[in-house]
């Protein structure tokens, strides 16, 4: 701090004089740019911001007055303008407890019980109670009364309405009623509409069934096609078809869909007739060589099929299969004669030998349940019973159908048939030897691999390792064709045998025997 060079003294006596020390000099430190950019007037501002008003004199404002906002719009105005008969009230000035307003020359209380506390004292204007006494109030909320209502008889005859306006009324009226009843008319048409009988355009039924259609054949042949049912009481079964051949009751199978009624007298076999009709069937013969049976139906009066004829048959030739495939029952397919003569060995069951006989192959679709069916041609006659059918399965031997379906010729079955219903058994022919399929360069037939002593080929002098390739006119590639060949006879018959003997061929004849 700095002081005068020489100050003046206090003389002896005298108050103290004030001593006066001089400014000290201002630090100016220096000024951030950062808070300067921020805080700092603008650029070309020098002075206070006060100055920046400047007063445009061309607008019509004085230089030293503000401009003057435009006069309220008259809706405003007359919203928020003083009641008529309150011009002299003094909106701001408040009024005391009891709501009166102050007497003349008296100072007005600032503050009141009713008065906001929070309001600034220093404001230009002071809330106060309303505008409008609570008279005027009373005056507004009561109801207004009301102009005595007009009778029926003073509208229509009192003249105090227009005759006009009577008219316009009543015509209103009519067309508001029309109007109603058109509505209503309309709903009830449509509702009307929506549950009475419908007018669907229908084909006629059975146009384009002409006789001898596949539909036509089916409807005719279903009654005679029956589903069997093979089990025990309370034990699962099997299930199969069969195919009505006599209105006796007397119907063709497979012996296979029915061998186990013929071991166990507790296994029952029902037939299932197309209406549902149930009845119960016995077991009249059966052949296992060639999987052939014939039941009894306890029914009166069934509808039997008409048997055609397989040799009249040629390789594609259409083929309908009926039956029940799968326990699907009533089943119908299409297909055609794929071969004919086609010689094929199947299991035997129980123990029996292996089925073989000369098969009609078709591509008509042939599953499980299907043994046992009929097997008809265009016309709807019976020519064969289907049997079995070659798959492509695995291990399980689960395999369904793969177009290769395999049915007895009715020729053969109903011959076997009723060969049963007469004998009860059935005697095939026989010629002695068990052979076995071979083919090398100098023969393709069936080599004799044992001749069974004092039967017919050994009286015929057939001897072992013999390849016989023809049996009566009937060519023989395999062993299962050198059994379906002797077949075609009958026990007692003679045929020509022709074969191969150590590359030399001869033909003897061979007196069939009886199996």
């Amino acid at each position: 701090m700095m002081s005068e060079p020489n100050p003046p003294q206090n003389r002896p006596g005298e108050p103290p004089r004030e001593q006066r020390l001089t400014p000290r000099p201002l630090d100016r430190p220096a000024v951030d740019p950062a808070q300067a950019a921020t805080f700092g007037r603008p650029r070309g501002v020098d002075g206070a911001f006060d100055k920046l008003y400047a007063p445009d004199s061309r607008n019509g404002n004085e230089p030293d007055k503000l401009p003057l906002a435009p006069p309220p719009p008259e809706s405003l105005a007359e919203a928020f303008r003083r009641p008529p008969g309150a011009e002299d009230v003094v909106l701001q000035r408040p009024h005391d407890d009891n709501g009166s307003a102050p007497a003349n020359g008296s100072e007005p209380p600032l503050w009141t019980s009713s008065a906001d506390p929070w309001r600034d004292p220093g404001a230009g204007a002071v809330l106060a109670g309303p505008a409008v006494g609570a008279e005027r109030e009373a005056e507004a909320e009561a109801p207004r009364p009301r102009g005595a209502m007009l009778s029926l008889p003073e509208v229509l005859f009192g003249r105090r309405v227009k005759p006009t306006a009577l008219g316009l009324l009543g015509v209103i009226a009519l067309l508001i009623g029309a109007l109603g009843g058109l509505v209503g008319w309309w709903l009830t048409s449509t509702a009307e509409s929506l549950t009475g009988d419908a007018k669907i355009s229908e084909a006629e039924a059975g146009k384009e069934r002409a006789p001898g259609s596949i539909a036509d054949i089916a409807k005719r042949i279903a009654p005679s096609v029956i589903s069997l049912e093979v089990g025990a009481p309370g034990q699962p079964g099997g299930q199969g078809s069969g195919v009505m051949i006599d209105t006796q009751g007397y119907a063709i199978t497979n012996d296979h869909v029915i061998s186990d009624a013929v071991r166990d007298s507790k296994v029952k076999v029902t037939a299932v007739f197309f209406d549902g009709t149930r009845a119960e069937a016995k077991v009249v013969g059966t052949d296992p060589k060639t999987d052939v049976a014939v039941i009894k139906v306890a029914v009166s009066n069934p509808v039997a099929i008409q048997v055609g004829k397989s040799a009249d048959l040629q390789v594609g030739d259409s083929v309908i299969a009926l039956g029940s495939p799968l326990g699907l029952e009533n089943t119908v397919t299409q297909g055609i004669v794929s071969a004919l003569n086609r010689p094929v060995t199947a299991g035997g069951t129980n123990g029996e030998p292996p089925v073989v006989y000369d098969a009609i192959q078709t591509d008509a679709s042939i599953n499980r349940g299907n043994s046992g069916g009929a097997l008809v041609d265009s016309t709807g006659a019976l020519i064969g019973i289907n049997e079995s059918i070659r798959t492509d399965a695995g291990p399980g031997g689960q395999g369904g159908s793969i177009g290769l379906g395999f049915a007895i010729p009715i020729d053969d079955a109903i011959k076997i048939a009723r060969t049963l219903i007469k004998d009860g058994q059935v005697k095939h022919a026989d010629i002695g030897i068990n052979a076995s399929s071979v083919e090398a360069s100098t023969s393709k037939g069936a080599q004799v691999q044992n001749v069974a002593p004092g039967g017919p080929a050994a009286k015929a002098g057939i001897a072992e390792q013999d390849v016989i390739i023809k049996v009566g006119d009937r060519m023989v590639r395999n062993a299962a064709e050198l059994t379906v060949a002797v077949r075609r006879h009958s026990p007692g018959d003679t045929v020509p045998v022709q074969l191969v003997r150590q590359g030399t061929q001869i033909t003897v004849d061979v007196p069939l025997g009886s199996d």
